[in-house]
């Protein structure tokens, strides 16, 4: 799953659309493909000081310095396990900026139709991130939005340029 090119693909089709699955903790979770760039092995990250505990730090990938969350420390308050399916996602974040995300147990794939995924009714306060949930014979799985991942003060924090160097 290196190198997808998901923006060339159409959002759904009469299959389904793609989502990446993986866990925090014991849960299941999904992200759309379209928003994945890359699936890395986990990498060494520079530490961002004063950045909350769940920011992991910054990956130097292509000639690019990418911002990278640790999601299973973000969402449960606990660092991803180091295991040999925890991977660093990269993908698109809020239009042309690029996101890491450290996921466990990201490894295999699920073709549904979106609209399986629905709204629960419990008010995400904090985790805002957290979206639709879908039914299956392996149980929940939530959708994570990632355009919602980080708050105002984060992103101007790891963002404190855009793409071309100028202040935001």
């Amino acid at each position: 799953m290196n190198d997808l090119h998901p923006r060339a693909a159409p959002a759904h089709n009469v299959k389904g659309a793609l989502y990446l699955q993986f866990r925090l903790r014991q849960q299941r979770f999904a992200l759309s493909v379209h928003e994945v760039i890359e699936v890395l092995p986990r990498q060494p990250l520079k530490p961002i000081a004063q950045a909350p505990a769940w920011v992991a730090g910054i990956l130097a990938h292509r000639g690019q310095l990418v911002p990278v969350i640790d999601l299973a420390a973000l969402s449960f308050g606990q660092p991803a396990a180091q295991r040999t399916s925890t991977r660093l996602v990269l993908v698109h974040y809020r239009g042309s900026l690029q996101l890491g995300l450290i996921l466990e147990q990201a490894t295999e794939t699920l073709r549904c139709q979106p609209d399986e995924f629905q709204p629960y009714g419990v008010d995400t306060g904090e985790a805002p991130y957290l979206g639709p949930v879908r039914q299956d014979a392996l149980g929940l799985l939530q959708r994570i939005e990632v355009n919602d991942l980080l708050t105002d003060a984060v992103h101007q924090l790891l963002y404190a340029q855009d793409p071309t160097g100028m202040p935001t």
